[in-house]
C-alpha cells in the first residue's frame, strides 16, 4: 500500500470511530434496512458486533459467552452460532443468536470444554463443534439445545473443523500433533489421521475437494487428498499461517499470517502465490492478544456479492477490507477488543 493510501486509510478509521453510535448490548435492529451484514466475534470483550457492509458501521452489539472464537451462520441468514471458548478457564457453551430479533440463548455442552471450531450441517439445526479438552467432535441439536453425540477424535488438540462438499465427511486439524483427521459422519467414527505440519490449525475444503491446512509453526500450507489425507502439495506461507478460506468463485485461497500481519493469496488451481497483502493498519495502537502484541490478523472471510475479503486484525481492533481486484486494503473498520471470528449474514430469506 502506498503512503497516500495509508494516510487515507488512517483518516477513514478516525472518521468511522467518531461516527460510531453508542449501543447497548442486544440492541434490536428492526428499523435497519434489509441488507447483508458482517458478524465479528470480539474475544476479549465477550461480544459479537454486527457491521453494515455498505459503511462498516456497527448496527448491533450482542453478548456472547466468554471468549467467542468462531461463528457459523445458517444459510437462510436467520441464525448464527458462536463457540464460547473461554478465557483462563475453558468454556463449555455455545451462544445461539436469532438474527431476526437479536435474541440470544446459551447451549450447555456439559463436560465438553474448550469449544472452538464449528460448522452447521445442511439441516440447519445441527452444529459440528470441536472441543479441545474432551478430544471430541460434537453433534449439537440447536433446536433442542443439547449434545446429540460426541465423536472421539483422539488426543492432539482438535481445533478447527471443515466439511466435505457433500457434507458426509468432516476434517479436523490438530495443533499439538500437527495432523489432520477424517471423520465419517454417518457412522460417527474417525476413519483416518495423517501428518500435516507442526501446529496444524486452519482448515478448509477447496472447490476441487482437496483439504488445505495451515501449519502455523512450520510456515506452510499443506494440501491433502480428501480420501487418503496424503499430502499432495506443500506451499510456503511465512509468518504463522493460521486460517485459510476460499473466494466464492473458487479461484483463490486466502491465508492469514498472524505474526507477519499479511494475507497470502494463492491461485487455488495452480497453487501458486499471486499476492501478499500487508494488513497492519497504519498508526494503529497495537495491544496484547492471546498470541502476543502485534497486528495479528486471524479470521478471514470472502464476500459472495462484493469483490472484497474481510480480515479480523485482532491486535489492532480492526477489520481490514481487501479489494480482490488488485489485492489492496481499501478500508479499516473499528471493532470491539480482539476480533477473530467472522460470519457473513445474507439478507433473510422468507
Amino acid at each position: 500500500m502506498s503512503r497516500a493510501h495509508r494516510v487515507l486509510a488512517a483518516l477513514a478509521v478516525l472518521a468511522w470511530t467518531a461516527a460510531l453510535p453508542v449501543l447497548a448490548r442486544d440492541v434490536p435492529v428492526e428499523n435497519a434496512p434489509a441488507r447483508d451484514t458482517l458478524l465479528v466475534g470480539n474475544k476479549s470483550d465477550d461480544t459479537v458486533w454486527r457491521l453494515d457492509l455498505d459503511s462498516g458501521r456497527r448496527i448491533a452489539e450482542l453478548a456472547s459467552g466468554t471468549g467467542p472464537h468462531e461463528i457459523a451462520v445458517a444459510a437462510d441468514g436467520r441464525m448464527a452460532v458462536v463457540t464460547d471458548y473461554g478465557r483462563g478457564a475453558p468454556g463449555a457453551s455455545l451462544t445461539v443468536v436469532d438474527l431476526r430479533t437479536q435474541a440470544t440463548r446459551s447451549v450447555d455442552l456439559g463436560d465438553h470444554r474448550g469449544p472452538h471450531g464449528i460448522r452447521l450441517l445442511a439441516d440447519g439445526r445441527t452444529a459440528l463443534v470441536t472441543t479441545e479438552r474432551s478430544g471430541s467432535l460434537l453433534r449439537v441439536d440447536l433446536a433442542q439445545g443439547a449434545v446429540r453425540d460426541a465423536i472421539d477424535v483422539g488426543d492432539g488438540t482438535g481445533h478447527m473443523v471443515a466439511l466435505s462438499r457433500d457434507g458426509a465427511t468432516a476434517f479436523v486439524s490438530k495443533i499439538a500433533t500437527g495432523t489432520v483427521s477424517r471423520i465419517d459422519l454417518a457412522s460417527g467414527t474417525k476413519i483416518g489421521e495423517r501428518p500435516a505440519g507442526e501446529g496444524a490449525e486452519g482448515i478448509e475444503v477447496a472447490p476441487d475437494g482437496t483439504v488445505w491446512v495451515t501449519n502455523r509453526a512450520e510456515d506452510t500450507v499443506t494440501v491433502h487428498d480428501p480420501d487418503t489425507l496424503d499430502i499432495v502439495a506443500t506451499l510456503p506461507s511465512a509468518g504463522f499461517p493460521i486460517r485459510v478460506a476460499f473466494t466464492p468463485d473458487g479461484r483463490h485461497a486466502l491465508v492469514t499470517n498472524a505474526r507477519a500481519a499479511t494475507l497470502s493469496v494463492f491461485d487455488a488451481a495452480t497453487r501458486v502465490a499471486v499476492a501478499t497483502v500487508d494488513l497492519a493498519p497504519p498508526d494503529a495502537e497495537l495491544h496484547e492478544t492471546m498470541l502476543g502484541r502485534g497486528a495479528l490478523p486471524i479470521g478471514v472471510i470472502a464476500d459472495p456479492v462484493r469483490p472484497r475479503v474481510y480480515v479480523a486484525v485482532s491486535g489492532a481492533d480492526r477489520i481490514a477490507v481487501v479489494d480482490t481486484g488488485d489485492w489492496t486494503v481499501r478500508d479499516y473498520w473499528p471493532t470491539g477488543r480482539e476480533p477473530d471470528a467472522l460470519g457473513l449474514v445474507p439478507v433473510e430469506i422468507d
